[in-house]
């Protein structure tokens, strides 16, 4: 199994936004059948994303198809897309992690 993990750094200010893009998100990977979820750091250093989104895979092409399929129509990703980029800090921190058994 695979995870990929992205952090996004917003400022306290869009921190409910950002969680409704992200849940917008968390949406459209379990209509395609993934586990996905919202993490919420509760404690974190100077320069550490303020939230982050899961998706768990079993494997690695899903990641593609599901980034390509985006969050709806083609342009309901684009506006989601656009809406969210205006509210982050930098661009989002993309990890990709195998889990051992």
């Amino acid at each position: 199994m695979f995870l990929a993990r992205f952090s996004y750094d917003v400022l306290p200010v869009n921190r409910q936004q950002a969680i409704e893009h992200i849940r917008r998100e968390i949406e459209a990977a379990r209509a395609n059948g993934l586990k996905a979820r919202l993490l919420v750091p509760l404690t974190r250093v100077q320069r550490c994303a303020a939230l982050q989104f899961e998706v768990e895979l079993t494997n690695l092409d899903q990641l593609d198809q599901f980034r390509r399929g985006g969050v709806g129509s083609e342009g309901e990703t684009s506006e989601w897309m656009r809406s969210f980029s205006d509210i982050l800090q930098s661009p989002p921190l993309v990890e990709i992690l195998r889990a051992e058994d």
